[in-house]
């Protein structure tokens, strides 16, 4: 199974689609965790909808997708750029007891919010927020797409901690170029038979053929998506200089260095004495720290 996203659409419609199957870039992004099933489920998931959602609105840039919670799992993160790298980490409270098995979604994140941040190349950070008001992660996305996008847009997520997939359905506002007024409620219902196993395990043309093959459908050419991660000096140079020139110097006359890893792919950076003066004083000849 290629790990890819598919766009798709429904001719003389302004029905669209995107169908997506991960593997081994979900299975590069636990292999850097020891997360319980459980979490490696969500984790699949929230890959699988930040991959489709980058696609959807066609971002020139970095779009996050952060499950923020107040249950054992406070935070489920994922990352999505045009160039295809998809990133996640969670976060579980302490002290916290996560089951083994299969748990909902609701039942391990509890209250809290979903967070969509749009951050373009060129023009404003945009943060869109949706409370966490249904069952799963799924209809929590369409949601927001209802009360912020406000075009009708249905998702189908599965993941089982090897394999992660997601399909996505939009009606466009384009009534005009719309030559079939049942299309989006046919499609709609059709999707709605798709079982997991089936998104899983199937390839994604012969996803589309089980659901319309009655359908006239346009595919277009394959992305394929990877894991990868955007930490670089400057973004841990920037993460540093929030602590203050005070707290960063304390660090130093007590460590000796300071020491930093990234989250999500386990990268470490050394900063020494000479490396933290250089970042405060604004020097862009600053040796680069150490990487681990």
């Amino acid at each position: 199974m290629n790990d890819q996203i598919q766009r798709f659409l429904f001719d003389n419609t302004n029905v669209r689609g995107e169908i997506v199957t991960l593997e081994k870039a979900y299975g590069d992004v636990l292999s850097r965790h020891a997360y319980p099933p459980a979490v490696n489920a969500l984790l699949g998931e929230l890959l699988a909808a930040v991959a489709l959602l980058t696609d959807t609105v066609k971002l020139d840039g970095v779009m996050s997708l952060e499950v923020r919670g107040e249950g054992a799992l406070s935070l489920l993160m994922a990352e999505s750029n045009p160039g295809g790298e998809l990133r996640a980490i969670a976060r579980v409270a302490e002290d916290a007891a996560l089951p083994e098995a299969d748990t909902e979604f609701r039942e391990l994140v509890g209250e809290g919010q979903i967070v969509i941040t749009l951050d373009p190349r060129e023009g404003n950070r945009y943060q869109g927020v949706v409370a966490l008001d249904h069952p799963t992660l799924a209809e929590c996305l369409e949601a927001y797409f209802s009360q912020s996008e406000q075009l009708p847009t249905r998702l189908w997520l599965a993941a089982d901690g090897k394999r992660a997939g997601g399909l996505l359905l939009q009606r466009l506002p384009h009534e005009a170029q719309n030559q079939d007024v049942d299309a989006w409620e046919r499609s709609a219902k059709l999707a709605e038979t798709i079982k997991p196993d089936e998104l899983l395990g199937l390839e994604q043309r012969q996803v589309l053929y089980r659901l319309y093959h009655e359908e006239t459908v346009r595919v277009f050419e394959p992305k394929a998506l990877y894991f990868g991660c955007t930490c670089s000096r400057e973004r841990m140079a920037d993460g540093l200089l929030t602590l203050g020139a005070e707290e960063l110097r304390d660090i130093v006359k007590e460590q000796g260095a300071i020491d930093t890893q990234c989250h999500f792919c386990h990268s470490s950076y050394r900063y020494t004495a000479a490396d933290v003066e250089a970042l405060l004083s604004g020097d862009p000849d600053a040796p680069s720290p150490t990487v681990h």
